[in-house]
């Protein structure tokens, strides 16, 4: 098992700025969306007979076909079940997905939440009839109508699954151990050079979460809801730990490797990256910190010019069904998004490992959601700074 995606590599402003008029999402994630207003769409009532194939558009390691390894393979089954031969087109970014889904070419995708409401404001994604996804049933109810996939109670999608950014650290060089994001903020200097962080500029998120914590007087609810003087004080704070910044990582690969070497001691990880960086000897430990987290939970989307939607909805079927859903949760490096999937994973640790039932945990993970104008936390007194900007301030904090 292992992750495949470089997450939220540098963003087009000008994709991102397709949101910042539309509207908000339910604080609460209760999928009520307050404000986002998305295209009058309807989901189908009924499905006709499949169409003979379905275009994806999906992160590496979420439609296998044997192609990369013989052992690993859900979509020969699918479609020899349902006669949808499947094409897939893989995406590096949420970026380049939003522009392949634009091109009506593609029938579905596995949007980030850095993605999904881009697609929905656009009117790029469809609504989902979910009962015309029988599996759907038995998903966590944790990852349904959520801000990041629904308006208003209405699905725009399927819960893939999910996993949070943790802290990962050098159990010999960092001591005590930490339980707290301070380690690569406030008490950054004490490794400095040895501190890593995600590239993205959804890590801004990351340092509000942190902020939310310890400066309770500039009132942060939602670290993807941030007014100027919010945004600021965030930005001053990763300008302040990139001086300490040994390197910022997306390659899951580079950070194994400088963990191994000592060349990183402290930063963000995913627990499929501090198990893999274990098995490799390094000596690491990695844990959600007191003050919670931000994470991802990808779903797949139905495109609104989708020219073969009954296979499209037989893929959505296909991949969160308990046996396929499993497949991908292992071998990617996630908690699976169905609730029977656990009895399914070869490793039966699986979901223990990755807190796949523990809807505690999760609620200490704020999921990636794509910051818009109107505060994603309910505020109507305020406009919260777009992600276009944010684009902006992580080039000005790595400068």
């Amino acid at each position: 098992m292992r992750p495949h995606r470089s997450l939220l590599t540098a963003a087009a402003a000008s994709c991102l700025l397709l949101v910042t008029a539309c509207g908000s999402a339910d604080p609460a994630g209760s999928g009520k969306s307050g404000g986002l207003n998305p295209p009058d769409l309807k989901a189908p009532t009924a499905l006709g007979a499949p169409e003979g194939e379905v275009n994806l558009i999906a992160w590496a390691g979420y439609v296998e076909d044997g192609s990369n390894d013989p052992k690993v393979d859900w979509v020969t089954a699918f479609e020899k079940r349902t006669g949808c031969q499947v094409n897939t087109k893989t995406a590096a970014t949420s970026d380049e997905m939003v522009s392949l889904m634009k091109t009506g070419a593609y029938d579905a995708v596995s949007a980030s939440g850095d993605a999904s409401l881009r697609l929905i404001a656009s009117g790029d994604a469809a609504p989902v009839n979910t009962s015309l996804v029988p599996n759907y049933a038995d998903v966590f109810a944790g990852l349904k109508n959520k801000e990041w996939n629904s308006v208003k109670g209405v699905a725009y999608g399927v819960p893939h699954g999910r996993g949070a950014n943790l802290l990962m650290y050098d159990t010999e060089k960092v001591k005590p151990a930490p339980d707290s994001w301070s380690a690569v903020f406030d008490k950054a200097s004490a490794h400095s050079g040895k501190v890593t962080a995600y590239d993205s500029p959804i890590y801004l998120a990351d340092a509000a979460l942190y902020l939310k914590a310890t400066k309770p007087e500039l009132g942060i609810e939602n670290p993807y809801a941030l007014d100027q003087k919010q945004f600021d004080a965030s930005v001053t704070l990763l300008k302040e730990q990139n001086k300490h910044i040994g390197e910022y990582w997306s390659d899951y690969l580079k950070e194994i490797s400088a963990f191994k070497s000592g060349d990183s001691v402290v930063g963000t990880s995913w627990q499929v990256i501090a198990n893999l960086a274990k098995a490799e000897g390094a000596k690491i430990e990695a844990v959600l910190p007191k003050e919670g987290s931000t994470g991802w939970s990808d779903t797949w989307m139905v495109s609104a010019k989708a020219k073969h939607p009954a296979c499209a909805y037989k893929w959505l079927d296909w991949i969160v069904s308990p046996k396929t859903n499993a497949q991908v949760a292992e071998y990617f490096g996630e908690a699976p998004a169905n609730a029977k999937s656990c009895a399914e994973t070869a490793d039966k640790n699986h979901c223990a490992v990755f807190h796949a039932t523990d809807e505690t945990y999760w609620k200490q993970v704020h999921f990636w959601t794509t910051p818009i104008e109107q505060c994603l936390d309910g505020r109507k007194d305020a406009r919260c700074v777009p992600y276009a900007k944010w684009v902006q301030a992580w080039t000005e904090i790595k400068g």
